[in-house]
């Protein structure tokens, strides 16, 4: 995705967007599929976020405050040429859709929108760039991530999306211990309050659905730094 290309964990969005309301059914609805999602309400704070965080896709309006969309869209071609951008917006003149193209969008969808086809558009970018191996294994552990299903010595394992995207990140990362920051950094949001132990809950969740009735743990504590997965512990 070009961005997703060296992604190891779930993948992260930037909503860029001023209608709250519209934000916050995108935001919900992705993070829903597992998705790890960052929103913007102004336009002038673009530029230093797309900088400094590794996106995997955008999903951008054209009207904003402080930074208009092409504006915007013309930095994140110059910082990062091979981010997706969706654009999004209420704008669906054949010259607002031609203009937006030329700029280095990578699709356009008119308001309003159904969150299905946004949701699917995503994906669409998000494949044309993605890394070869779609299947991860881990000893009898293996996750599809085109599919979204995830098996342990062939019996189907059910998550809910957050324990998904927390499995994907330790499975990226197998036989390497990562700490609680990287996997709030990769799998929450820059608003989740560090304090939470949601990150404990959600080991603890996973340990009962992939560990469970099985003689080989695969997720496993390290004792002052952090959690890693593998069948080989030290």
């Amino acid at each position: 995705m070009s961005a997703t290309s060296a992604r190891e964990g779930p993948v992260r969005v930037l909503i860029i967007e001023d209608d709250r309301k519209v934000a916050r059914f995108i935001e919900v609805g992705l993070e829903q599929e597992g998705y790890a999602v960052d929103v913007l309400h102004d336009g002038s704070a673009a530029g230093p976020q797309v900088e400094t965080v590794d996106y995997d896709a955008v999903v951008l309006d054209l009207m904003l405050p402080g930074q208009s969309g092409f504006e915007i869209l013309r930095e994140i071609r110059a910082e990062k040429a091979f981010l997706p951008v969706l654009i999004l917006t209420a704008k669906d003149s054949l010259e607002d859709r031609v203009t937006a193209l030329d700029a280095g969008a990578d699709d356009y969808m008119g308001k309003p929108f159904a969150l299905a086809e946004v949701s699917a558009r995503l994906r669409a970018l998000l494949r044309r760039g993605a890394p070869g191996e779609s299947v991860l294994h881990v000893a009898d552990l293996e996750m599809d991530t085109i599919r979204r299903t995830v098996r342990r010595a062939g019996s189907p394992i059910d998550l809910t999306p957050k324990e998904y995207a927390l499995l994907e990140y330790l499975m990226r990362n197998s036989h390497r211990p990562v700490t609680r920051t990287l996997i709030i950094a990769h799998v929450w949001d820059i608003h989740f309050d560090g304090i939470s132990n949601v990150v404990e809950y959600h080991i603890n969740s996973l340990r009962n659905k992939i560990d469970r009735g099985f003689d080989t743990p695969l997720i496993h504590t390290v004792r002052g730094l952090g959690y890693v997965l593998t069948d080989t512990p030290a």
